[in-house]
């Protein structure tokens, strides 16, 4: 069968405090600058490092709790989120995050957030592995799939 792998290319780690986090990934050396970090009248929801220089290199993200709960659904009133990671795989086109959640599901796997639209422009889904991590699919962003973000 003739298919497009996925690539990992991201990690990102859901935070009880991301002000805390950020002061913690920074502290370690990780480039965060103010401008990737996302803030509503609530606070702090995302950031993300500046893109590693190699380009097989995943990148960091930070969510809230708050916010994670919005972008996967299968999270919706859960209040043990802190500390959780999604393992992030980009896809070549928006069809393949259909196709291979599909595959995934229909191969017994638990599905957590089906394919959907997501408001920063990419299609999206997540599958959870054996042992319970969060596995993201995600396409490339298009301008014309953007959306304003939601309120948290």
């Amino acid at each position: 069968m003739d298919r497009t792998r996925p690539t990992l290319n991201q990690v990102n780690i859901v935070s009880g405090n991301l002000d805390a986090s950020i002061a913690f990934y920074r502290r370690l050396g990780i480039d965060i600058p103010d401008a990737r970090v996302w803030r509503t009248a609530s606070g702090a929801h995302h950031a993300s490092a500046v893109e590693p220089a190699a380009p097989e290199a995943a990148g960091l993200d930070l969510d809230s709790a708050a916010f994670a709960r919005v972008w996967n659904r299968g999270w919706a009133g859960r209040t043990d989120l802190a500390g959780r990671v999604v393992v992030g795989f980009a896809v070549a086109a928006r069809g393949d995050v259909d196709r291979i959640y599909g595959e995934m599901i229909g191969a017994g796997h638990r599905g957590l957030q089906a394919p959907y639209d997501a408001f920063w422009g990419a299609r999206y889904a997540i599958v959870e592995d054996p042992d319970g991590v969060a596995v993201g699919l995600m396409s490339p962003v298009s301008a014309e799939h953007r959306a304003q973000p939601p309120a948290v």
